[in-house]
């Protein structure tokens, strides 16, 4: 399966946050956040496996209690249930694998 970079399709998820599913199989899903400053992803967590990269911008990710300061070029690989979340401290795009895919993050769920 292949899919062409286009510059729509993103969908509001949380105040901030955009997410556009870029490419998905039957066990995992590639997404793309677009991260406005000030924003707050709450913690939370989930069975799907979360491994991510920081594009552009800044963020503070927690982990488990664990805070890291989020460079572009960073990444991260966080477990299944373990509990994290986000600051955004400058406008970011992260590129995020979840395994398995995440059904809430499918083209058709999102809409």
């Amino acid at each position: 399966m292949f899919y062409k970079k286009i510059t729509v399709g993103y969908t509001e998820v949380l105040p901030g946050i955009s997410i556009k599913t870029l490419a998905h199989g039957e066990k995992t899903l590639l997404t793309e956040f677009k991260l406005t400053l000030g924003t707050v992803i709450p913690e939370h967590f989930h069975p799907n496996e979360q491994t991510g990269y920081l594009v552009s911008g800044a963020i503070m990710l927690t982990i488990d209690g664990e805070q890291y300061d989020v460079k572009p070029g960073d990444s991260w690989c966080i477990e299944s249930n373990i509990h994290h979340s986000v600051q955004v401290l400058e406008n970011s795009v992260v590129v995020e694998v979840f395994s398995p895919v995440r059904e809430d993050y499918l083209p058709e769920n999102l809409r």
